[in-house]
């Protein structure tokens, strides 16, 4: 039991969190390249995904795991962001720091999307059957996927140009 649910309800929650906080933040992404900063949004984005983190750490476990210094990266890194965004308004190098690290932070759950997806769905765990898994097939899509969010990133920090905040 975690938090009053059985640990398979427990586990789907997160799941669920977790993908909301994936998807929308490749929206929150997809804005940046526009100067977009889509209130709304990255506001589901960031909250989502500090609840990634944080629920992953209500599984039970008896040791530090990678998992849990992912977790702890990533919190680091939304907290940052969270403070560029709210507190500094993203004025001077504020904007480009929110960027990298909520954009990071994104990285950081897609990876363990990877990760997860050759752990729990058959054909993918077949051509990747070690635990954690190893094979080429796995790190090839890893390396994709980190070429595509720097290329994001880089891009996204070049483009982000928010119009300034009014504040009276």
């Amino acid at each position: 039991m975690v938090l009053g649910m059985s640990l398979a309800t427990f586990t789907l929650l997160h799941v669920i969190i977790s993908l909301v906080g994936i998807v929308s933040g490749l929206v929150v992404l997809y804005g940046l390249f526009g100067s977009n900063r889509m209130s709304g949004m990255t506001a589901i984005f960031l909250v989502t995904t500090i609840l990634t983190s944080v629920t992953g750490f209500l599984f039970p476990f008896t040791r530090l795991l990678p998992s849990h210094m992912v977790g702890i990266l990533s919190l680091v890194l939304l907290a940052v962001a969270c403070f560029a965004l709210y507190s500094k308004n993203l004025v001077g190098p504020w904007r480009w720091i929110y960027v990298l690290t909520a954009m990071v932070s994104l990285y950081l759950n897609v990876f363990v999307l990877v990760i997860q997806s050759f752990l729990k769905v058959g054909p993918l765990h077949a051509l990747a059957p070690s635990v954690p898994p190893s094979e080429p097939p796995f790190a090839i899509v890893q390396g994709v996927v980190l070429v595509l969010f720097v290329a994001a990133i880089v891009a996204a920090v070049r483009k982000f140009r928010p119009p300034a905040v009014i504040a009276f």
